[in-house]
C-alpha cells in the first residue's frame, strides 16, 4: 500500500486571495480554547471563593510552530514562499485598504478540515543562507484564530461551517 503524501494548506474562502500551501508538514498542531469568567468582587461562596458567572467562550486558537521553508536546492529566496503569510497579516496596507478585514481560511490536511480562520499571527526566523546573503531556510510559527462564518463575511450564508474535527455539517440546530 502507498500513501500519498498530503501537504497542510489554509485555503481561502474569498475570490481574489490565494491559497497557502505548506512546503513540509508541520509536526504538531497546538489547539487552545477558554471561557470568559465574570467575578463579583464583593460576592463570595461559602468557602470564600469569588461567585463566577460564565460570560462567553472565547474563539479556539490553532498554534502551528516550526513550520519549514527550504530553497537551499533551487538556490532561490525563501522569501518568495513567506509572501502569501505576510499578505494574509498586512491585508489592509494603505488608504482604503484600512476598512478591510483580514482574509478567511480553512486550514486543511488531508482529508481533514480543522478550522475556520485568520492569521493572528505570524512570526519567521531565517536560518540558512547562501554566501551572498540569500535567505534559503526559515521557521514560521503561526497563530489562527477561529472565525464564524456569519460574521467573517457580511450577507454570506450561516448554512455551512467548519468544526476542528474535520466534519463539514449541513445545517447548524
Amino acid at each position: 500500500m502507498t500513501t500519498r503524501l498530503v501537504k497542510a494548506k489554509l485555503i481561502a474562502t474569498e475570490q481574489g486571495i490565494s491559497d497557502i500551501e505548506f512546503m513540509f508538514n508541520p509536526s504538531q498542531l497546538d489547539f487552545s480554547q477558554q471561557i470568559n469568567l465574570t467575578k463579583s468582587s464583593g460576592a463570595r461562596t461559602g468557602r470564600g471563593l469569588p461567585k463566577v458567572s460564565f460570560a462567553y467562550p472565547e474563539p479556539c486558537k490553532l498554534n502551528i510552530n516550526n513550520i519549514i521553508f527550504d530553497t537551499y536546492e533551487e538556490g532561490t529566496s525563501v522569501l518568495t514562499h513567506l509572501k502569501k503569510f505576510e499578505k494574509a497579516v498586512n491585508f489592509a496596507e494603505a488608504g482604503t485598504g484600512k476598512e478591510k478585514r483580514p482574509p478567511v481560511y480553512i486550514f486543511t490536511w488531508g482529508d481533514q478540515q480543522y478550522l475556520r480562520c485568520f492569521v493572528q499571527s505570524l512570526n519567521y526566523s531565517l536560518t540558512l543562507f547562501l554566501p551572498d546573503g540569500t535567505p534559503v531556510r526559515a521557521k514560521v510559527n503561526l497563530t489562527l484564530e477561529e472565525v464564524d462564518e456569519s460574521i467573517s463575511q457580511p450577507g454570506m450564508s450561516t448554512s455551512s461551517s467548519v468544526d476542528r474535527t474535520g466534519d463539514s455539517r449541513a445545517s447548524r440546530s
